[in-house]
């Protein structure tokens, strides 16, 4: 797993550097992303040489969302044919969400002397080890499933402190492992000489990569993040050169001595039971505007027979006259605003297969465009499928982001309960007073938030990414 102390240390380039590295070596490798993002896997897919992030083997892997069988099945998939498998961690190693009813301040003035349970036991000397555990965090997965971490450090600013954040990592909990440093953003090869004496020194831990401080691997950033795989122009220079310096700034002998057969139960991973399919023969959108698709709910959905088809409103695409369910995901509409208004042959195909009795389900940006109208960031209003009673705005930008516990009792063929995560800027700026919406909703604590989404009949969105089902207790 390669980790970090936080967000924006480089794990994502570093990954996919070495990703990229692997396959030119001719090493099998396989990857995977913590959490619920969608534009970092898609880096990975391309470094293995997969040119549609949607349709291939890289998923997310989300201890918060997904039940253990879950992640076991997922696993178990990626290591089946691989040598080596790379997960890239989210956020901070130890962060995750909060625990229900419970701030971790509050956890933390309750539970240090609290009996540790069953998962936390063997952590003595890590008094915090019962807050940080079943968060949902990277560190849960590792400590899962035996996952070796490998801390990216952002070292431009650091000397021996950079030994003493390492220590602290790698004592604060007993079950994850720290196995190896790679130091990213020196200032010089004998800076990275001195911090590499020092961590090694102090810790014990092995520094297994220097990366010097430049700009040639930087990557562009937008309002989600990244500026997503498919629309850079020249990603396959981008990665020769990021597998050129991974070569020469990491060591793959060290880091292949650190790997660790996964910890898995097959037993454990059969227990699995996917999300059922929205139908039998499902039409996607998927371009530019609609690029936020998990892999492993295709996946999931093409091993229980599904036909798939794809379309492109971007292109004035419709959907599969046959289709009798039609999927909007995520994305970015409101960079597309003007396009999607003039694509009439999509709208006209959305509203057809609405007519005919398809189920239409959006999620987030998919939902922007199944309403009336959608208003983007330089307050410019655009005509919309207006099959949902909804209107959307970018213009007066609201973060709101969390993890979601789902309850809905619609045409919408998933479970009760669900899983998902939000993550958009966008907010409604009207809907008709009686429209039903689709999901009650928890944040991941359990504290009640607003009803999501709307539903008209078999027409239904939110701005919810659904990744799993939910439990009972959820």
């Amino acid at each position: 797993m390669i980790a970090a102390p936080a967000s924006g240390q480089g794990k994502t380039v570093i990954s996919a550097a070495l990703l990229a590295l692997l396959r030119q070596r001719g090493v099998r490798a396989a990857a995977a992303k913590v959490g619920p993002d969608y534009i970092d896997p898609a880096f990975h897919a391309a470094a293995l040489g997969f040119d549609d992030h949607a349709t291939s083997p890289v998923v997310n892997l989300d201890a918060w969302a997904m039940p253990r069988a879950e992640l076991a099945a997922r696993l178990a998939a990626l290591a089946e044919d691989a040598e080596m498998v790379v997960i890239e961690a989210v956020m901070g190693l130890f962060d995750g969400a909060a625990k229900p009813g419970r701030t971790v301040a509050a956890a933390n003035a309750c539970d240090v002397a609290a009996t540790p349970t069953a998962g936390e036991a063997g952590m003595a000397g890590a008094p915090n080890a019962s807050v940080l555990a079943g968060i949902g965090s990277s560190a849960d997965l590792a400590a899962m499933f035996g996952i070796p971490v490998l801390l990216v450090l952002d070292a431009s600013r650091m000397a021996a402190s950079a030994a003493a954040v390492v220590h602290g990592f790698a004592s604060l909990r007993r079950d994850v492992h720290i196995a190896g440093v790679i130091l990213n953003r020196l200032g010089s090869p004998r800076h990275g000489d001195m911090l590499a004496a020092l961590v090694e020194e102090v810790t014990g831990v092995a520094v297994v990569g220097r990366f010097l401080r430049g700009e040639e691997l930087a990557l562009p950033e937008r309002h989600l993040g990244l500026v997503p795989v498919g629309e850079h122009d020249r990603l396959a220079d981008w990665l020769k050169q990021a597998a050129n310096v991974a070569a020469q700034s990491l060591s793959l002998c060290r880091l292949a001595n650190l790997t660790q057969p996964l910890r898995l139960s097959a037993t454990e991973a059969a227990a699995h039971r996917p999300l059922p399919p929205l139908g039998q023969r499902m039409a996607i959108a998927r371009d530019d505007a609609f690029c936020f698709l998990y892999p492993h709910l295709l996946a999931d959905w093409r091993a229980q027979g599904v036909e798939i088809s794809f379309f492109s409103p971007l292109a004035d695409e419709a959907p599969a006259e046959d289709a009798d369910a039609v999927f909007l995901p995520g994305g970015y509409p409101e960079l597309h605003g003007a396009r999607l208004a003039a694509a009439r042959g999509f709208r006209q195909g959305m509203r057809a297969a609405a007519a005919r009795g398809a189920l239409i389900y959006g999620e987030c940006g998919g939902f922007m465009v199944l309403g009336r109208g959608l208003v983007d960031a330089r307050g410019e209003a655009h005509e919309m499928c207006d099959l949902l009673p909804v209107s959307t705005s970018f213009a007066d930008r609201q973060l709101h982001l969390g993890y979601r516990q789902l309850r809905h009792d619609s045409a919408l063929p998933f479970p009760a309960r669900l899983r998902g995560h939000e993550f958009h800027y966008a907010r409604i700026v009207w809907r008709d007073a009686a429209a039903q919406p689709l999901f009650e909703a928890c944040d991941a604590a359990s504290n009640a938030l607003e009803p999501m989404g709307a539903q008209a009949g078999r027409v239904m969105g939110s701005f919810a990414h659904v990744l799993a089902a939910g439990t009972e207790a959820a």
